[in-house]
């Protein structure tokens, strides 16, 4: 059974920053892209962040490109959302995804599995 398990979720003045967890079991970690996809009230889904089974290769929305970065480390099945510069913009749901791939799938804020979510917000 595939556990998708987030942390690192809370509140944060603008400007600040958060660092959100992810750990994923039963599945083969290494053989999977893994995401982020927020959804916020009265906005539509987005994909924020993606990285695929080579960690060269990373995704950002251009809402949080240069702000955010995403790495993984597969010998601990964790992948990890650094957060700087947050704005009050950026306060949603954050969820984690887990795909075969992150273009076309996870950037477009598709998944075959996901977390719980966890919430992030940023007050002005």
């Amino acid at each position: 059974q595939v556990q998708v398990v987030e942390s690192g979720g809370g509140l944060v003045q603008a400007g600040g920053s958060l660092r959100l967890s992810c750990t994923a079991s039963g599945l083969a970690f290494g053989s999977y892209a893994m995401g982020w996809i927020r959804q916020a009230p009265g906005k539509e889904r987005e994909g924020v962040s993606c990285i695929s089974t080579s960690p060269d290769w990373t995704y950002y929305a251009d809402s949080v490109k240069g702000r955010f970065t995403i790495s993984r480390d597969n010998s601990k099945n964790t992948m990890y959302l650094e957060m700087n510069s947050l704005k009050p913009e950026d306060t949603a749901i954050y969820v984690c995804a887990v795909d075969a791939y992150c273009e076309g799938s996870l950037t477009a804020g598709s998944y075959n599995y996901r977390g719980q979510g966890t919430q992030v917000t940023v007050s002005s």
